[in-house]
């Protein structure tokens, strides 16, 4: 923020909180991408199924609001959705920390629920 002269209304504690959320939800997606893969190279082929929609949908190029029907219901499920939303609502102060606090609820539970399900199909080595 100081370094590039950025302005937040909200609290710098809170966009901190998100911002470590938002990483945490990178790293655990795509250790549940690496679990389903064989070689390192099937893990940057998955890496667009699980990116390319959450860019198109999440409301960084098109705002939520604007998006059909259907693919607002599917994008109410994604969870950089959520992660745009929690940062939008601390940047611009247009919703309370309630708000907020819940986008990050809904980014923890992503995160506990990517991490659950690669730890499960990780193959088992035991000698």
């Amino acid at each position: 923020m100081w370094v590039c002269g950025l302005e937040i209304q909200g609290s710098l504690g809170l966009l901190l909180a998100v911002a470590v959320a938002d990483a945490v939800l990178g790293t655990a997606l795509g250790l549940l991408a690496s679990a389903f893969a064989r070689t390192e190279f099937q893990v940057v082929q998955f890496m667009p199924l699980l990116v390319f929609p959450q860019i198109l949908l999440g409301g960084i190029f098109l705002a939520r609001g604007q998006l059909p029907d259907a693919l607002q219901v599917i994008s109410d499920w994604l969870p950089l959705s959520h992660a745009i939303e929690a940062l939008r609502a601390v940047a611009t102060g247009s919703e309370d920390d309630a708000y907020v606090i819940g986008e990050l609820l809904i980014i923890g539970a992503w995160i506990v629920g990517a991490v659950v399900l690669g730890s499960i199909t990780l193959r088992r080595r035991t000698p």
